[in-house]
């Protein structure tokens, strides 16, 4: 490690010919795409030689270090990808998309499923255009409330609010929805006795 902190690319290079093989192979087992371990091999060596002292001895061993780097690496990467596919669909009918893909084969659980997807559209209704839009990008979105920020131009304290406000109305609307219906709604269901 002193020889990267140096700036030797002779050291990088050792390093990369003893571990690159481990760094694709965790990569490969998470992101199952060839093409892609590829890519973050070369970005999780590249971080290594911009940020030498990331890696510190007294924290464990170098090669548990580097196969942890490359884990964390190719599941952001998973996640990216995910979070734009979803945004890509979400749309403001995100809610029954996703909750279209819910599918038990209990009849009565298919019913109590879809009384549930019709509240919570209903309550996302209910909600202001901006709260609503946040809260779509975050949970069907999948996205951060920075990226939501940079997506949509905001302020990341004014998405902040937007997300706690928006949580705490869908929490009292889906509260009210649950304790009015009969069945059994209210054991362990969302904003049930919490304030």
């Amino acid at each position: 490690m002193f020889g990267l902190v140096n700036r030797d690319v002779a050291a990088l290079e050792t390093l990369y010919d003893r571990y690159s093989t481990l760094v694709y192979s965790v990569a490969l087992r998470v992101v199952s795409d060839r093409g892609l371990a590829e890519d973050i091999v070369q970005e999780v060596f590249l971080q290594l030689w911009r940020r030498p002292n990331s890696y510190d001895s007294a924290h464990g061993r170098f090669i548990a270090w580097i196969a942890s780097v490359a884990r964390n690496r190719s599941i952001d990467e998973v996640r990216r990808r995910s979070r734009r596919t979803r945004l890509e669909h979400a749309g403001e009918d995100g809610p029954e998309r996703i909750a279209s893909e819910d599918r038990t084969t209990d009849p009565q659980r298919e019913a109590e499923l879809g009384e549930q997807r019709a509240a919570v559209r209903a309550a996302m209704d209910a909600l202001p255009p901006e709260q609503r839009r946040v809260l779509q990008l975050a949970y069907f979105g999948g996205l951060t409330q920075a990226e939501i920020a940079r997506h949509t131009g905001s302020p990341l304290g004014t998405v902040k609010t937007r997300v706690r406000l928006g949580m705490q109305k869908l929490r009292l609307l889906l509260s009210d929805t649950w304790r009015d219906r009969e069945g059994g709604y209210d054991r362990g269901r969302p904003g049930r006795g919490r304030s």
